[in-house]
């Protein structure tokens, strides 16, 4: 096993005007399982296949353990790589696909048998191993492709979004499966999803990236507890944050007449230069209130129902706020499409952001 350094490592395609990751420094603990998220073109790729030396390092350096690997091919870094479209090879036995690797480094046929046979006892692919790979669904591939990668033993694993060609139900059990796995395995992993839920399920801690720089790194609680710039805040969480227009007014966020209480440190932080701030309250942290206590109106124009609870989105009836507003409700709170409701929070519930810089102004 093995740490992962890197060290303000730059890649500048040919022809392009900047870079696609203009210098990313992190470090990845032994044995962790690290995802790289962020929407498309935010470089997380760009990242991963320089780690695994498929694409080359323009400045910068990358460590695996004590081992500068910047240079060094990808066959002689001790990683295994697991794509989004498997790769695997048609005309090969699942046996065969799982063994090609130990092949080609000429492990003795023995030890690959057994390898291979571990691998499969691990991944539950033991009645498959005569099959071939067309022979199988999605998410036997995708464990066929693991159990490829585990064989080799490597120091680091390296997942391009492995689970996007699979289905929603086969998604979640799968990501259930490599989480458990890497955890067995205690292997270093660095996996790429443009998936937050993903993000959030599997990893031991996540960064969060942007035009190819680092937003936060943080543990998937840390992120959604208290995200430290606008961007961070409106991407992690399904729903969403609120993000709602407001400005500073006595210590606290005013969204048209309607004041939102803020935390004594955002409080103490609201000035005459805050005219233009963003208040974020995540969906669970709206209370319904009567229409007499003063909450912020909402017309419901969605009412999304999934059982225990469900979700509200609507838009706020307040002047200057043109936001949607999503509220989570029990189902037993009997709203419909149509109604307006009455919303209210805590301090503590409210996340404050400067929309010069972004960054947060809350505890």
């Amino acid at each position: 096993m093995a740490t992962v350094t890197f060290q303000k490592a730059q890649r500048w395609y040919p022809g392009a005007d900047k870079p696609a990751v203009p210098g990313i420094d992190l470090e990845i603990r032994d044995g962790e399982f690290m995802v790289l998220v962020g929407p498309s073109g935010c470089g997380k790729s760009t990242t991963l296949r320089m780690l695994a030396g498929l694409e080359e390092v323009n400045d910068g350096k990358i460590f695996i353990g004590d081992k500068e690997v910047t240079h060094i091919p990808p066959k002689d870094r001790d990683i295994a790589m697991v794509f989004q479209n498997y790769a695997l090879y048609p005309h090969m036995s699942v046996a065969d696909n799982m063994a090609f690797a130990l092949k080609m480094a000429k492990v003795p046929d023995a030890e690959r048998k057994q390898r291979v046979a571990e691998a499969a006892k691990i991944l539950g692919l033991e009645e498959y191993l005569e099959r071939k790979p067309k022979a199988l669904s999605g998410g036997q591939r995708q464990r066929v492709a693991m159990g490829r990668a585990i064989v080799r033993n490597p120091q680091v694993f390296c997942m391009d979004e492995p689970l996007s060609n699979l289905d929603a139900k086969m998604r979640v059990q799968t990501r259930t499966d490599i989480a458990k796995l890497q955890s067995d395995l205690g292997v270093t992993t660095v996996y790429v999803t443009h998936d937050q839920v993903e993000a959030m399920t599997m990893g031991d801690r996540v960064a969060v990236m942007k035009d190819g720089y680092l937003q936060q790194v943080d543990s998937p609680l840390n992120l959604y507890d208290k995200p430290q710039n606008l961007f961070v805040a409106g991407f992690i969480g399904s729903p969403q944050m609120n993000l709602l227009s407001a400005s500073a007014k006595d210590g606290q966020a005013q969204i048209g007449n309607y004041l939102v209480p803020v935390d004594p440190t955002a409080s103490n932080k609201l000035g005459p230069q805050h005219n233009d701030i963003t208040v974020g309250v995540r969906p669970e942290a709206w209370r319904l209130v009567s229409e007499s206590e003063g909450g912020l109106p909402v017309h419901v124009t969605v009412v999304e129902e999934l059982g225990a609870d469900g979700f509200v989105y609507g838009t706020s009836d307040v002047e200057g706020t043109p936001s949607n507003v999503i509220v989570r409700v029990s189902a037993r709170d009997s709203i419909h499409k149509g109604d307006t409701i009455h919303v209210t929070t805590d301090p503590q519930n409210v996340h404050v952001f400067d929309n010069g810089t972004g960054e947060r102004l809350s505890d």
